[in-house]
């Protein structure tokens, strides 16, 4: 039994199969109907009117309709594209168990609780018949497939065979009205009881009709089936099948082979042999009862309701065994091995594959391998838990297919030829491989390096074996694996025709792998997959159970057509793909390939053939537009569309600027010229730009443009256009880029802003114009800020004065000239060899010739209305840009060369980045996030704010920015470290990073310093510095990490012990702890000299508390270490003959000196040897285990306890 779907829900009471569409309803005992799609496994609707669980339910075969029938005595039909109830028949007096809509006429069959079986014509929305006869629940009703007959089972312990023939014939030629009425007064003779069948022994749940035979089966209450055969005149039990252990719910026949399937209470499904009426199989579930079945009117599919939902199931593969081999197929079909010809199509039997009779469910063949030179088959199956059947052909049996020959059998679960007379059988129990030759003699056997459920062909004397989740290729003579890859579940394997790549096939990817199985890409589908094949030019061509679909070397993938019914792909020669059907019959199916070779040709760079295709076929539409876009070839993509808008788009991507400007002109739209002039200036066109601001009127972003490029005649005439026009704010800043002060003194006196006027007048030095405006201004002149020297408001130089940047001379493109004759309506043959600039001229006069739509023009205009004063004033909103004002040229000579700007480079920063898991080059790139997520993985650091201003020092330390010119941006510049003149310009370096190990040392001198001058918080301040800065070090050499490495633990056991010094100062009423934290400050690891003032210090605190025994070991610690201070020695020395005098301690403090141990960082207790700890993954402080996930109070940055890979601060480590 293969699930093909399953389903979680209430009770599962009714299903039915769609007739085309993969579709199948299910009613729950809840009374909510589902409509699933089982090939995509999604709910696609749910109806929910009925009141109560709905038991009946059933498709209507050619209408969008389904019937369906409940527990409230209604039955309802649907419209599932309307969504909707259309309406309800009324009738029924208690449970509806079953309803069926007739194949052919439009009635609706029901069956109930009531005792009745009624037919409906749901066109007139009428009963047309009540069937009585039955004395208990009728259980089931169904119309014959072919014939006027119904069958229904009761639980009066019957099935009764009922004749429609009289009620057809009435509805084909109605009756007259009395006819009707006596019928429902004196009750129906439109149907009679044909048979009734009494066998059963209780209630019979289900009654089935044969689609062809005149057959019936049944199941009851009695745990039986039994299978009845009818005449015309009478009907009689055959057989009773016996096996099931609970109320048999529902049985059916199999269309297409003799088996019976029922299901039942007993949780299970059993399938019955017709002709031997035995079992052959069954299939069990752990908790669910079963109550329906439902078979598919086309396909080999049926569907199974259960307590907790239902199941589409086929109960064996349908795909046919088969192998190429050149020209030629085998195929095994019924109980044949066939051989079929591509060229030719000659399709012949061979020989005869199994003995007749031995049919049984999942014995069909597998697997088929083929070797040439031998002329020898092997064909796997089911058979014993896994067999094979080896059959050498005689060379002239092929054509005649009657020679029955006896085969050479093994068991195995699967075999191949692996070479010319070799085959290998996998023994999967022992996992090895057996080598047998063609008298089915073991010749060697290998064991497999991966527990493999399946062994595939992988090239003479290779084996490619298939694991849960993975393959590998192994090499059966010496032993190795050539390549492994992880991979779903591998269902099929395909070998292209050169035995370079192969194809991968799971359930619902393909993975594509090289010989050595290299990854090269994977595809997901969400529909199975079925099968695959190579096509000569190496692109994957493969199916779905609904698609034929391709997939290019690059992983792009696409549909070439779709499918009614599920084929197995053979053979792809040139536009023919040959298949095999479910039927095992040969197919060949033309496809038009022009899509997906033109995308191989894409990607292979074989722009000949793109131009050819473009030029000849057909190929449009916005998928392919949207491709060429995705794959970075606008340009390509713009010699398709028509569409002017598309164009424009394009024409912009790819930094077209002639056919944007041309497309901008047809469509003529504002936002599109805007677009236009921002691309244009982006490029440096000024002409363009200009144009574009012209035909929309900008005279703000005109003005700025001339300023820009230093353009000082048409600057002064937009001055002159915004006087004309009456815009004060436009001349004002005309005035101010021109920096003619006259001017804006002149525009703010007339505008009525005299203080504005008289300032800028008097800043300037226009004493003159000053004078006159006080004058003026009266006793309201404003006063000019004390001590301030003025600073002229004059506009800055230009970068580039004049017209366009200078373009480089790049060679045309492959599509440039090829393609500009295409897409954009039919060009004459004669025309193509015209000038190379026959695209419309776009005249462009140089700048002193007055130019385009030109200010001088819109200024004449101007000047014209200016003398029809007396006509009604001035009606400036008719002033116009004169529309036939040619466009500039984009560029001269373009059609000698045009410009292709050269691509940018990866950023310096990026560079660094990609080669490095250096926290410090990381940081230095400004590349923050990344440094803290490296710093977090290997040192365990969450705390960053220590560390802030350091990267900020990294980053603005590996830079250094250059001033350009006055009114352009600083360039930034990459530092690198170590770098000389012989450095390659083009190889980059590693960044120049602001700190190194030599920086630490001279702060650790300092920290010993000032830690031996008892400056303590100054000494734990240098430390703790040291500690932050060691993350962000690179050193080279190996020698030297191990320095860096001994830096940490130098510094985390100075850190500590002035913690617990500070500490104890701090204390003042605790003498024991205060000793306590004295002792511990001695177990530290320091420098000699400070070692000895920590004894000294501990002594005489101890010495002053009375703990005299304790002391005078601190005197002992002290005299060993040899004190070259004379006061120090003396001083140990007097301790150890008081304390000799009175060997006991005052208090009893938690501190023993004999017992090794280290002190906690956070409570400053001591954790002796054997007890458990947890410790800082950066600085290697050990704490109570209690303290596991706080920050470590030592180094301050990292998380105690956490998970982290180590210090990484050289190159040398990651090589």
């Amino acid at each position: 039994m293969l699930t093909k779907f399953e389903t979680k829900s209430n009770r599962v009471k009714g299903l039915s199969f769609h007739n085309k569409r993969p579709w199948i309803l299910s009613s729950l005992h809840s009374g909510v109907i589902q409509l699933w799609d089982y090939r995509m496994g999604t709910l696609i609707d749910r109806f929910d009117e009925h009141d109560g669980p709905v038991r009946g339910l059933h498709f209507h075969k050619s209408q969008p309709l389904f019937v369906s029938g409940g527990d409230d005595y209604q039955i309802k039909v649907w419209n599932y594209k309307e969504h909707r109830c259309l309406f309800t028949l009324f009738g029924h007096l208690d449970y509806i168990r079953t309803v069926q809509f007739h194949h052919e006429y439009p009635w609706i069959l029901s069956a109930s609780d009531d005792q009745t079986i009624r037919i409906w014509n749901w066109q007139s929305r009428t009963c047309i018949a009540v069937i009585t006869g039955h004395n208990h629940y009728v259980m089931c009703a169904s119309f014959h497939p072919k014939e006027d007959l119904v069958v229904s089972a009761s639980l009066d312990q019957t099935i009764r065979v009922w004749d429609i023939g009289a009620l057809r014939k009435k509805s084909v030629s109605p009756a007259d009205g009395l006819g009707q009425m006596n019928n429902d007064i004196f009750g129906n003779i439109d149907v009679v009881t044909k048979y009734v069948l009494e066998g059963h022994d209780r209630g019979v749940n289900w009654a089935a009709f044969h689609p062809t035979l005149p057959l019936i089966v049944s199941g009851a209450d009695d745990r039986q089936v039994k299978l009845w055969r009818m005449n015309e005149t009478k009907a009689w039990e055959v057989d009773t099948l016996r096996g099931h252990m609970n109320n048999v719910s529902c049985v059916m026949f199999h269309a297409k082979q003799d088996i019976i399937i029922s299901n039942s209470e007993d949780k299970s499904i059993r399938v019955w042999d017709v002709t031997k009426r035995t079992g052959i199989q069954t299939f069990r579930r752990e908790h669910d009862r079963f109550w329906v079945l439902a078979t598919h009117p086309e396909m080999n599919l049926f569907a199974a309701g259960h307590d907790s939902g239902m199941i589409v199931f086929k109960l064996e593969r349908e795909r046919p065994a088969f192998a190429v081999s050149g020209d030629s197929l085998f195929y095994c079909k019924d109980r044949f091995l066939r051989f079929y010809e591509f060229s030719t199509q000659r399709d012949t039997q061979v020989i005869a594959i199994r003995r007749p009779g031995a049919t049984s469910l999942n014995q069909i063949p597998k697997t088929l391998s083929y070797s040439p030179t031998e002329n020898a088959v092997l064909i796997c199956s089911d058979v014993d838990g896994g067999s094979y059947e080896l059959y050498v052909i005689p060379k002239d049996s092929i054509g005649r297919g009657d020679n029955l020959q006896e085969a050479k059998r093994g068991l195995g679960i699967s075999a191949i030829f692996i070479a010319r007379n070799r085959f290998a059988v996998l023994d999967k129990s022992n996992n090895q491989v057996l080598v047998k030759n063609l008298k089915n003699e073991v010749v060697k056997k290998s064991g497999l390096p991966i527990p493999t459920d399946a062994i595939f062909y992988a090239g003479t004397g290779n084996l490619l074996c298939r694991s849960e989740d993975r393959v590998v290729i192994f090499d059966l003579q010496q032993r190795l694996v050539l390549g492994d890859l992880q991979t779903p579940f591998v269902k099929y394997v395909v070998w292209s025709n050169d035995m370079e790549t192969v194809a991968l096939l799971s359930k619902h990817a393909i993975i594509i792998a090289s010989k050595k199985l290299v990854h090269q890409c994977t595809l997901h589908e969400t529909i199975r997959v079925k099968s695959g094949a190579w096509d000569e030019n190496g692109v994957f061509i493969y199916t779905t159970l609904n698609h034929i679909k391709y997939c290019l070397p690059n992983g792009d993938s696409g549909i070439i057509r779709t499918l009614d019914v599920p084929i197995y792909i053979t053979k792809i020669s040139g536009n023919t793909i040959f298949c095999l059907d479910r039927d095992g019959k040969n197919r060949g199916i033309v496809i038009d390939a022009t899509e997906y070779i033109f995308k191989l040709s894409l990607f292979r760079k074989r722009y000949d053939h793109v131009m050819s295709m473009i030029r000849n076929s057909q190929l449009c539409g916005q998928a392919m537009i949207a491709y060429l876009q995705q794959k970075g070839f606008p340009e390509v993509a713009l010699h398709f569309v028509k569409d002017e808008r598309t164009r424009f788009n394009l024409a912009l991507e790819s930094g077209n600027i002639q056919i944007a400007v041309a497309s901008a002109k047809e469509i003529d739209e504002k936002d599109h010229w805007y677009r236009l002039g921002v691309e244009a200036l982006r490029q440096g066109n000024a002409g363009i730009v200009e144009y574009a601001y012209q035909r929309t009127k900008n005279f703000e972003r005109l003005s700025f443009l001339y300023l820009i490029t230093g353009n000082m005649d048409k600057l002064s005439k937009m001055l002159k256009i915004a006087e004309v026009k009456n815009d004060v704010m436009g001349q004002f800043h005309n005035a101010l880029y021109l920096g003619d002060v006259g001017e804006r003194v002149k525009i703010l006196e007339n505008a009525g802003h005299l203080p504005l006027a008289y300032i800028t007048a008097s800043v300037h030095g226009l004493q003159d114009v000053a004078e006159r405006l006080a004058a003026e201004l009266g006793d309201n002149v404003p006063s000019l800020p004390e001590g301030k020297v003025p600073a002229l408001l004059m506009p800055p130089s230009p970068v580039v004065c004049g017209g366009d940047w200078p373009l480089l001379r790049v060679v045309k493109g492959i599509f440039e000239g090829g393609l500009d004759n295409v897409g954009r309506g039919d060009v004459d043959e004669e025309e193509e060899g015209a000038e190379g600039d026959w695209g419309e001229e776009l005249e462009m006069v140089d700048a002193d010739g007055l130019q385009n739509g030109d200010v001088s023009a819109i200024l004449e205009d101007g000047e014209e209305v200016e003398g029809n004063e007396e006509e009604g004033g001035w009606d400036l909103e008719d002033l116009d840009l004169p529309p036939e004002a040619d466009t500039p040229k984009v560029s001269v000579n373009s059609h000698a060369s045009i410009f292709v700007a050269p691509t940018p480079g990866l950023p310096v920063s990026q560079i660094w980045i990609q080669r490095s898991s250096l926290a410090a080059e990381h940081a230095a790139a400004g590349n923050f996030d990344t440094a803290m997520r490296l710093l977090s993985r290997q040192l365990g650091i969450r705390n960053f704010a220590p560390l802030k201003s350091l990267f900020i020092d990294l980053h603005i330390g590996s830079h250094t920015y250059l001033r350009a010119f006055s009114s352009a941006p600083e360039v930034s510049l990459a530092v690198e470290r170590g770098w000389n003149e012989a450095t390659s310009p083009n190889v980059r370096g590693h960044p120049a990073l602001v700190f190194n190990f030599s920086q630490l040392e001279e702060k650790l001198r300092a920290g010993y310093k000032a830690t031996t001058g008892g400056k303590f918080r100054d000494a734990l301040q240098l430390f703790h510095s040291i500690l932050h800065t060691i993350p962000l070090i690179v050193v080279e050499s190996r020698r030297e990490v191990d320095e860096v490495k001994e830096l940490i633990i130098i510094v985390k056991e100075y850190v500590l012990g002035l913690q617990l010094e500070i500490a104890r100062k701090e204390i003042r009423d605790d003498p024991i702890r205060q000793q306590e934290l004295a002792a511990y400050f001695t177990h530290c690891n320091l420098q000699m000299p400070h070692l000895r003032l920590a004894l000294l210090n501990a002594m005489t605190v101890c010495y002053k508390a009375r703990n005299l025994a304790t002391a005078a070991n601190f005197a002992r610690r002290l005299l060993e270490t040899n004190p070259s201070n004379e006061n120090q020695a003396r001083s140990a020395r007097q301790v150890l003959q008081a304390a000799e005098r009175n060997m006991n301690d005052a208090a009893q403090l938690n501190y023993d000196f004999r017992n090794p141990f280290v002190v906690c960082g956070a409570t400053y207790v001591p954790i002796y040897r054997g007890q458990k700890d947890v410790s800082c993954p950066y600085c290697s402080t050990k704490f109570v285990p209690d303290q596991a996930g706080q920050l470590c109070a030592i180094c301050e940055l990292a998380v105690i306890g956490a998970d982290a890979s180590g210090l990484l601060c050289s190159p040398s480590q990651v090589r």
